[in-house]
């Protein structure tokens, strides 16, 4: 009997590669089918060879470079290609920018029929052990005999084997290994399928927290080991058994409780409290930048009172205070907004003020525009800020500054603000804030059309 025939075949090509896909994929052109091919770039000439077939495209693994482009670059990762965490390593930095800003200009016209009047300079950062937070994957794989602790694949469901990870902060980048042999220790290593990492600055470093989360309880022994690891890298456990106040430190021998987890503002002479839970910015070196970049842009009086919707701890809140009269921060999340309280009163901060409300409630966001507002600073999750946008008319501020982590959303608000309400959109940009991979960051300034 032959063997069955392959569904399509596998017979390398050579072809040159035009363009680049929003993830970083190359785009091949062959008999009039378009092919997408990872790990080439544009101006390239590749081997590949097919590995899905689709009706509208194809795609395709690159096999050998044949001819390599000056903006290729030497990835920094032994897992690249295989993890999902980073997709553009092998690029250089200028091309990362350059296509991340093709993503944003090609989505603001695209979607939002808009062309903002100037491009502000990309704003970068460092490329490696830049992560103060990440959630890593755990499994204990059978056909392996052990636990693996990482990012999932590319395009698939499985955690990448890793021994490190270079784009996690200090200490972290290293402890990936060591951290896999020890949950493999532990009698629940088959009920443990997360690992969420928050890292807080210190007078003297930097504290590491690691919450596992945990199906089934430790035992004594499991808890044995958890200190000892915990003493000999320095880091502090959490568990986590169920949501998110379900949080309980694994207390270690030779310290009395577990610090209070803080990142610095030095610039504006701020000290941030979260909880290794709470949401913060992962890239501490682009989130600095990012806040001062967006005061630069609101171009705040002192006689300003600003709006800050969707404030979280007061990342951006309490920075404006320092210039502004007032500031008022909305956010969604109750937890988050005491955390701004506390934040505030920490830093002697007295003219900023905080509240708890659905702003994808139209009447909530209503009453908080009618309000006589100087100027608006927006930073709203990836589902952007549609309702606001909607309601732009009841706004009295004269700028609006709108940091985004979804370009297709931000595109989208940006047209209703613009095409609906005639604000001009003086202002667009991007931000590394995600260097190697394709996430797009990015702010918009929009201005009152004058009278």
């Amino acid at each position: 009997m032959g063997r069955k025939a392959s569904r399509f075949p596998r017979e390398p090509q050579v072809s040159g590669i035009r363009a680049l896909t929003h993830d970083g994929r190359g785009i091949a052109d062959i008999d009039g089918k378009t092919v997408f091919v990872d790990g080439a770039l544009p101006g390239e000439q590749v081997r590949w060879e097919r590995v899905k077939r689709k009706r509208n495209y194809d795609e395709a693994r690159t096999l050998e470079v044949l001819a390599p482009a000056d903006t290729r670059t030497e990835p920094v990762c032994d897992a690249f290609g295989r993890c999902g965490g980073c997709v553009m390593q092998h690029m250089s930095i200028d091309l990362q920018l350059s296509e991340k800003h093709k993503v944003l200009a090609d989505s603001l016209e695209r979607i939002g029929g808009v062309v903002p009047a100037r491009w502000l300079t990309p704003l970068d950062s460092r490329s490696v052990n830049y992560r103060r937070r990440a959630r890593l994957g755990v499994r204990f794989v059978d056909g392996k005999g052990r636990v693996l602790v990482g990012f999932r694949e590319r395009y698939k469901p499985y955690i990448t084997d890793m021994q490190s990870c270079p784009v996690l902060v200090q200490p972290v980048d290293t402890l990936i290994q060591p951290l896999a042999e020890l949950i493999a220790e532990l009698s629940i290593a088959r009920r443990v399928p997360q690992v969420e990492v928050s890292v807080g600055d210190l007078d003297d470093g930097v504290l590491v927290a690691m919450i596992l989360r945990v199906l089934d309880p430790p035992n004594d022994a499991d808890l044995g080991r958890l200190r000892v690891f915990s003493e000999a890298h320095d880091v502090w456990f959490m568990l986590q058994s169920g949501g998110p106040d379900s949080l309980e430190v694994v207390a270690r021998d030779n310290a009395a409780e577990m610090p209070g987890l803080r990142y610095r503002l030095p610039k504006f002479d701020l000290d941030m409290a979260f909880s290794a839970n709470d949401f913060i910015q992962v890239n501490a070196d682009m989130n600095e930048k990012m806040i001062a970049q967006a005061i630069d842009l609101l171009q705040i009086d002192g006689k300003d009172r600003v709006l800050d919707l969707y404030s979280g701890i007061g990342n951006f809140s309490l920075p404006i205070a320092r210039s502004a009269a007032a500031v008022h921060g909305v956010e969604g999340a109750a937890t988050l907004t005491e955390r701004a309280r506390q934040n505030a009163h920490g830093n002697g901060i007295t003219n900023a003020t905080f509240a708890t409300a659905d702003l994808s409630e139209a009447e909530t966001v209503k009453a908080l525009l009618r309000e006589p507002w100087d100027l608006v600073l927006l930073d709203p999750a990836r589902a952007g800020a549609d309702v606001f946008a909607g309601l732009v008319d009841q706004l009295t501020a004269r700028r609006i500054v709108y940091v985004s982590c979804h370009p297709g959303t931000l595109a989208r608000d940006a047209g209703t603000i613009v095409n609906a309400w005639g604000w001009h959109l003086s202002a667009a940009g991007v931000m590394n804030m995600f260097p190697h991979t394709a996430h797009v960051e990015s702010v918009a300034v929009f201005d009152r059309a004058a009278a």
